[in-house]
């Protein structure tokens, strides 16, 4: 994560603690420096604080350096413009800066997609129906119910167990759906869905 150390230092201790162990903090002073942190072992999830003077390019070059990591993008003043940005750049969610923040953290971790309520509200309302109902048209019945099961947030491990598959095949199967919808995260995926009515 870039910035606000105070914080960064509170995640380095309680992510460790609420994971047992399974999932680790890196911090760093400088959002420019944040491909700096992915080193082996590959991170499972990067914060990003959008604040000058790295911002988006942050979240950019962290995509850029660690493909399969989740970013997530922490933001102040609730912009939309800034927030659907960060979400081109390759964000797996927005994280609004002052909340609480190891609960959604958490949740990313597990594959849900973590985001405002009004900027999910925005992308689900945005005059793109018809491309997304196309977009889904194409799908067939499992892939809707694999595409409805990530909107509504449902974890890898719990799709996995509705599925009666491995997480793996969870995975996999989710992969290939966002290749479908042409989409690179869960996050946009939930969106389609949204304004295909599909939920």
């Amino acid at each position: 994560m870039s910035g606000h150390a105070p914080l960064v230092r509170g995640l380095e201790q309680s992510i460790p603690e609420a994971t047992g162990g399974r999932a680790a903090v890196a911090g760093s002073g400088d959002g420019a420096d944040v491909a700096g942190l992915v080193r082996e072992p590959t991170p499972d999830l990067i914060l990003v604080d959008l604040m000058p003077p790295a911002g988006v390019a942050a979240v950019a070059a962290a995509r850029a350096a660690s493909p399969k990591t989740r970013i997530l993008a922490m933001v102040g003043d609730g912009d939309p413009a800034a927030e659907l940005e960060a979400l081109r750049a390759g964000a797996s969610g927005i994280l609004p800066r002052g909340e609480e923040a190891v609960s959604p953290l958490l949740a990313a971790l597990e594959g849900w997609a973590v985001m405002p309520a009004p900027l999910l509200a925005s992308l689900v309302e945005r005059p793109s129906r018809p491309t997304a109902q196309a977009a889904t048209a194409q799908l067939d019945e499992s892939d809707q119910r694999l595409l409805r099961l990530i909107a509504t947030g449902s974890s890898t491990s719990e799709i996995a167990g509705v599925l009666h598959v491995s997480d793996r095949t969870v995975k996999r199967l989710t992969a290939a759906l966002l290749r479908k919808l042409h989409v690179s995260s869960r996050t946009e995926a939930a969106a389609v869905a949204g304004s295909a009515g599909l939920v």
